[in-house]
């Protein structure tokens, strides 16, 4: 069974950075690309930022530059940094298989405001 535990949401000030962690579990990050996904209150949820199997990634225009997704294989874990946060960057964020193949862990919340 694939399950995913997303980490490191807060409340953070506009400018301010966090730091998200997601470890996975009945899956390989050697095998499947992973992503990260979020969903703000009353939208649907949207990809911000993949990984490749071999490293490469990229990553939505609107966190481009602010955002920086990374890997840990030996933990199979999957980061995102978020850096120059803004109040539209407040959601919900999961991570998942890209694509979204998987259930949907409980995802972390990121609140940004002042």
């Amino acid at each position: 069974q694939v399950q995913f535990m997303e980490s490191g949401g807060g409340l953070v000030q506009p400018g301010g950075s966090l730091r998200l962690s997601c470890a996975a579990s009945g899956i390989s990050f050697r095998r499947v690309p992973m992503a990260w996904y979020r969903q703000a209150p009353g939208k649907e949820r949207e990809w911000i930022a993949y990984i490749t199997v071999g490293g490469s990634t990229n990553s939505a225009d609107s966190v481009k530059g602010r955002f920086t997704i990374s890997r840990d294989t030996a933990k199979n874990t999957v980061f995102l940094q978020m850096n120059s946060l803004k109040a539209e960057d407040t959601a919900a964020y999961y991570c998942n298989e890209y694509g979204g193949s998987w259930s949907w862990g409980q995802g972390t919340q990121v609140t940004v405001s002042s």
